[in-house]
């Protein structure tokens, strides 16, 4: 199963945020954690449904929407 099939987006789970699909674990809970310190034991301990595959899924689908983010900088006039 490719990365982007294991993230589900529905506005009727979490209202809309991404997940991994057929659960109600968001993407940013993974990545949130992961930056707290948990490893990945941490998160497939404490979320039993939750795959290997489904951790690295995470981190791509999050490198790939930061890759496409577009900054614009606005001056303030005056």
């Amino acid at each position: 199963m490719s990365a982007y099939a294991r993230i589900e987006i529905n506005p009727k789970v979490m209202l809309g945020k991404p997940v991994i699909r057929g659960t109600r674990i968001t993407v940013e809970l993974i990545l949130r954690k992961l930056s707290e310190g948990a490893t990945h034991r941490d998160l497939l301990d404490a979320y039993p449904h939750l795959t290997e595959q489904d951790i690295h899924a995470a981190i791509s689908y999050a490198a790939d929407a930061v890759a496409h983010e577009e900054t614009v900088l606005v001056e303030p006039r005056g």
